[in-house]
């Protein structure tokens, strides 16, 4: 009986499991290794060609030193993955440092164009760059897309994607105009990223979008229809002809900004933001409450412009249920220091405003001059749940520095529990 025992096999576990098993660890697997498993027995050979979502990046290739074997090796990769493939492809990723424009990639998106693809990512290595074939633009399935280094040229018949939910476009080569019918083209879309774009004239106009992200030198941008937007976070990069531009402006860019967005629950202002949004004429009667606005970060705000001031009161005061704010300064010339507009804070700072939810406070690149320091000082006495207040002074900041903490520590508090924190780099 015992003999009869040690000849039977030992059960097969790896080949005898249940097909939605297998697929979760497949799916798991970077694409080299799910491919890899096909040697585990015949059961697994043909088991990964069904995966719904493809990722390739340089690991697929990883073993080889040369670029240029590497290359070869994995253009050869993929083409036989997508030509081995069953059934359809939801997703498909190509991170990579090595490929750039080449026929393969464009024989991959018409194949993927056929596959029913819903989410693309190309990014691709610097040198030339890769135009997006025409047969991208009917991909109607496509919920999101993401481009890195490549040329964008819809074609005229191209009416936008129906089902696009997130869009993110970093340093791509396309036309303003197409753009903004792209992204009028796109009812659903919730996420809209750009990155890197040069001079660029925008109206947005995106019904459903809630995140949205821009990076670049941009002339003007106007959120023409952006009811839902929920979070942004916008650096503007000036050059002289750009900063002259907007002086030129008459109409308010406050408004045509942030005019249209009453659910926002976080901003994010980089560098020259609350510049950009302090042109223009802004009318004393037009007001708007940011019920939703929890956390404001500012950075790079001129403390020696009154214009700059204005922006930052005008969006702390009217958040009500502001929990966080962050503001990075960018004062350090003799305008800031001589203040030639100090009675402001008697006479003309809002009165009976008070902060009841404002818990955090983060001042950095604080070089003590009048107008930040009036600006502190308003928040202190305005903020009753107030728990931390820190501050990190300029590094060109020395001598003042006791002058500035000595000052702080005499500022009326509204908060019994408020710290003040003096970062010292």
């Amino acid at each position: 009986m015992g003999d009869h025992n040690h000849n039977l096999e030992a059960p097969d576990f790896i080949t005898d499991l249940p097909s939605s098993i297998t697929e979760s660890i497949l799916t798991r697997l970077p694409i080299r290794d799910a491919v890899r498993t096909s040697l585990l027995s015949t059961k697994w050979r043909y088991r990964w060609n069904t995966l719904s979502h493809l990722v390739f990046d340089d690991k697929c290739a990883a073993m080889y030193s040369d670029k240029c074997v590497i290359e070869v090796r994995l253009l050869k990769f993929i083409t036989s993955a997508l030509f081995l493939h069953q059934g359809p492809i939801h997703k498909f990723q190509l991170s990579t440092s090595y490929l750039q424009c080449c026929p393969d990639i464009d024989q991959w998106l018409l194949f993927l164009s056929r596959r029913g693809i819903k989410e693309l990512v190309l990014e691709l290595g610097e040198g030339e760059w890769f135009r997006v074939p025409s047969c991208l633009f009917n991909c109607g399935k496509l919920t999101r897309l993401e481009l890195t280094r490549c040329e964008f040229d819809p074609p005229p018949s191209f009416k936008g994607f129906l089902c696009l939910k997130s869009l993110n476009l970093y340093q791509v080569l396309v036309a303003p105009e197409a753009i903004e019918s792209l992204i009028a083209g796109c009812p659903l879309l919730e996420s809209l990223s750009l990155s890197y774009f040069d001079s660029l004239v925008l109206n947005i106009r995106a019904p459903n979008l809630k995140y949205l992200c821009l990076e670049g030198e941009f002339k003007d941008i106007f959120l023409e229809n952006t009811p839902l937007l929920v979070a942004m976070s916008i650096a503007m990069y000036m050059t002289d002809d750009v900063a002259e531009h907007f002086e030129q402006i008459s109409s308010c860019n406050f408004i045509k900004f942030l005019g249209g967005v009453p659910r926002l629950e976080r901003l994010i202002g980089h560098i020259y933001f609350t510049k950009f949004l302090s042109i223009g004429d802004y009318p004393g009667r037009y007001s708007i409450t940011y019920s939703c606005l929890k956390v404001i970060e500012l950075y790079q705000v001129s403390f020696e412009d009154m214009k700059e001031i204005h922006i930052v009161l005008r969006l702390i005061t009217n958040s009500p249920n502001l929990k966080e704010l962050r503001i990075s300064g960018s004062s350090n010339t003799l305008a800031a220091v001589e203040a030639p507009d100090l009675d402001f804070w008697l006479k003309e700072c809002p009165k009976n405003c008070t902060f009841e939810k404002l818990k955090g406070v983060k001042m950095t690149d604080m070089s003590g001059v009048p107008h930040e320091m009036e600006f502190i000082k308003f928040l202190l006495a305005n903020s009753p749940v107030l728990e931390t207040l820190s501050i990190t002074p300029c590094v060109y900041v020395m001598d003042g520095r006791v002058n500035m903490l000595v000052e702080l520590l005499k500022f009326r508090r509204a908060s019994a529990l408020a710290e003040i924190l003096f970062i010292q780099d």
